[in-house]
Formats: structure tokens, C-alpha cells, sequence
């Protein structure tokens, strides 16, 4: 047993670069719709905080759980998928609390998000030709329209909205309260914080 203990600490630090790697989601979602609303000025801070060109990069079984979902989609009739967050740089959750250090919209810097894991996506439903399907609420409004429990919304938006979280639960994400464009992956919350680069 002493003479495997050595080989098993050496065996740690693959296993654990292997859990944190960050995959490019289209390589595993060729029709994916990325629209990174950080990469403009159109989002709740009006800045860019991502470069031009950023990437939707998520942790490899994460990817791997929102393909399935993708897949799952397309089959029925079409639909895709269109994100508009993915893998957050540690940097960029920094300057996103000095903009707006509100608990509950944004996660303080310390710990990090599950964004900054490459365990969070933020997405929303797509025609087949990549336009939005209707929901409640346009991407980070910050009002009770966005919850999940909203019950002021159109019948179609409604439909829209339950039918992505079944489709994200399937696959074992999960939701939270006010933001029905926000997923987790629960088994990337113990992953490491990075400052991965958003392009290549």
C-alpha cells in the first residue's frame, strides 16, 4: 500500500488539470448561436468587458452536458441554442464588482462564480435560423420579469422559458431563482477559478 501512495500523488495534479480544462463549446456545438453580450456595449453595464472575438469556453463536461441538450433540441424540431455567457475570466468578475457590487446580481470577485469555473452558461432558445425565441425578459433585467415563477409573461414566453429549463434539468443543470437565462453545472462549483483568455 506505502509503495502506491506515491504513484497516486503524482496521479493527482493530471486528474485535477484534466477536470478544469476549457473546451471551445462550438467544437462540440457546431450550430451553436454565440452571441457574448459582454464582448459589446449591449449589456447591463454598457461596456465591453470581453475582447472582439471572445469564445464561449466551458469545462469539458459541461460542454459535453450542454451538447446533449443541443442535440436534444435540434431533434425535435430545430430549435438551437444561443448563449450569451459562458467562461467568465477571474479579471472580468473584478471589474463587473467595481461596476455594480450588488450580491445577488453579481457574485463578489472573491470566491468567484460558477462563471469563473466554467461551470455556468448563460443561454436562451434559437429558431433555426439563430434568431431568439421569445421570453420574458431580454438577457440580465434585473426585475421580477425575470424570474422563473413570473407569471405576467405571454403563454408563448412561458412555454419558452419552462421548455429550456426542462431541457437544461435533463442534462443536470440547474436553475436559479431570478434569472431564467442563468444554468449551473453542480459538479463544476469545486473547480478552480481561472483567467483563461477568451481568444485564441
Amino acid at each position: 500500500m506505502r509503495r502506491l501512495l506515491p504513484l497516486a500523488l503524482l496521479l493527482l495534479p493530471l486528474v485535477a488539470k484534466a477536470e478544469a480544462e476549457l473546451v471551445d463549446v462550438r467544437t462540440l456545438i457546431p450550430d451553436l448561436v454565440v452571441d457574448l453580450r459582454y464582448a459589446t456595449a449591449n449589456n447591463l453595464f454598457e461596456e465591453a468587458v470581453y475582447p472582439e472575438g471572445a469564445r464561449c469556453l466551458l469545462l469539458r463536461p459541461t460542454a459535453e452536458k450542454l451538447a446533449r441538450v443541443a442535440e436534444r433540441l435540434r431533434k425535435e424540431d430545430g430549435t438551437r441554442l444561443r448563449v450569451f455567457d459562458c467562461y467568465r475570466p477571474h479579471s472580468v468578475q473584478f471589474r463587473l464588482w467595481e461596476i455594480m457590487p450588488v450580491r445577488g446580481y453579481v457574485a463578489p470577485p472573491r470566491p468567484g462564480s460558477v462563471h469563473n469555473r466554467g461551470g455556468a452558461v448563460d443561454l436562451t432558445l434559437a429558431s433555426p435560423s439563430g434568431e431568439p425565441l421569445p421570453m420574458p425578459t431580454d438577457f440580465d433585467e434585473l426585475t421580477e420579469r425575470a424570474w422563473h415563477a413570473y407569471e405576467g409573461a405571454t403563454e408563448e414566453q412561458k412555454r419558452n422559458r419552462a421548455r429550456l429549463k426542462a431541457a437544461m434539468e435533463a442534462e443536470g443543470f440547474r436553475s436559479i431563482r431570478k434569472e431564467w437565462w442563468h444554468y449551473e453545472d453542480p459538479s463544476a462549483r469545486q473547480a478552480p477559478v481561472r483567467n483563461v483568455p477568451l481568444v485564441q
